[in-house]
């Protein structure tokens, strides 16, 4: 906490105010390391695709890559805001990282013969563009993917923000539930907006980034249909398939949950500026387990629960194995107050910016 907010007599909300989303001269200082960021990983992408357009993949694509793949986790630091930061180091480090080595690899979503604009949006952003058979489909997230869907699920997280102040007082199996909830609405809502920009930039329909994870009925369900999907896309060809190839499929259901634990450790060390204590890591490897056994269970012909109750025990042992690994660090590092007064800031700046296109449109 003393790192990002050296004066630890402020409260956190007012602190971010300060130097947040939530304050003029914060906003100012982040748009101006969002340029920075902007405009450096936009430079770094353009030589990646410029470098390998003439060579072939293997170490050579690797080497000339290397410079890209050194430069990105240092661009997250520029901003101060603890989201800025984390979306960032998730975006480039995380995810372009892992899409550049394929691309040294030969495999995986970018080419250097791809448009410029499209090669550097696939690359920085969190998405995927359908290809011309998957659009003649229709999408399985139409659902969840309207605008009026996620208005609602802007005003619900907005509601949860609200009631943050009241999470000490919840009983106890609620709270998972809370905590579980807040960060899928926050990270829908930040992918979505990410996939919209990529959209007008692109002009293409994009793979959906969430499928309904409330109506998971199996841990690889979860993981690997419904959640946070431009992360599986990336370890299956990086992680799963060159294990199974070698190892069997369990090793490479297991070898890309570790992977997925120790990515989501750096993650965590962009929130909290320190080491990680590995209990995210235990998380993902629990997870992993979890697929594994349930892959042997349901090829042993045994009884299996009916869907609503299955979808039950899923959503009951993620969100409770998440309160007791997951969200852990956070929150004992007390950054999870941090959070949330960041947020309030950004939901303070959206409604004094709405008064304001209100209070124009009223005196035109």
């Amino acid at each position: 906490m003393a790192r990002l907010h050296p004066d630890l007599g402020q409260p956190a909300a007012a602190a971010v105010n300060e130097r947040g989303l939530g304050g003029k001269a914060g906003m100012a200082s982040e748009l101006a390391g969002l340029a920075v960021v902007s405009v450096a990983a936009a430079g770094a992408l353009s030589y990646a695709r410029l470098a390998t357009a003439r060579l072939s993949p293997g170490i050579p694509r690797l080497a000339a890559l290397l410079p890209v793949i050194l430069l990105l986790p240092a661009l997250p630091f520029a901003f101060a805001s603890i989201h800025l930061r984390t979306i960032s180091a998730f975006f480039l480090v995380w995810l372009c990282g892992f899409k550049l080595l394929l691309l040294a690899a030969g495999h995986g979503p970018l080419h250097p013969a791809l448009p410029l604009v499209r090669f550097v949006a696939c690359a920085a952003l969190p998405v995927k563009v359908r290809d011309e058979k998957q659009q003649q489909q229709p999408s399985r997230a139409l659902p969840s993917g309207s605008l009026l869907s996620y208005a609602a699920k802007a005003a619900l997280f907005a509601a949860l923000v609200s009631a943050r102040c009241y999470r000490a007082r919840m009983p106890p199996y609620a709270v998972p539930v809370f905590d579980g909830t807040h960060v899928y609405l926050m990270l829908e809502l930040f992918l979505a907006s990410a996939a919209a920009l990529a959209r007008a930039l692109l002009g293409a329909e994009l793979e959906p980034q969430f499928d309904r994870p409330y109506l998971a009925s199996s841990f690889g369900d979860f993981w690997g249909r419904r959640w946070n999907l431009m992360v599986p896309g990336v370890l299956r060809p990086c992680v799963y398939r060159p294990v199974r190839a070698r190892l069997g499929a369990a090793a490479g259901v297991l070898a890309a949950f570790l992977v997925s634990g120790a990515m989501h450790e750096v993650m965590f060390y962009y929130i909290t500026l320190e080491a990680g204590t590995g209990e995210v890591t235990a998380f993902f490897a629990l997870h992993g387990a979890c697929v594994v056994a349930e892959r042997r269970w349901r090829g042993s012909g045994l009884w299996r629960p009916p869907r609503p109750v299955a979808t039950a025990l899923t959503l009951a042992f993620v969100t409770g194995t998440g309160s007791w690994l997951f969200f852990a660090p956070v929150i004992r590092s007390g950054l999870d107050k941090a959070i949330i007064a960041e947020c309030e800031g950004m939901l303070a700046l959206l409604e004094r910016a709405g008064r304001n296109l209100a209070a124009a449109a009223h005196l035109a």
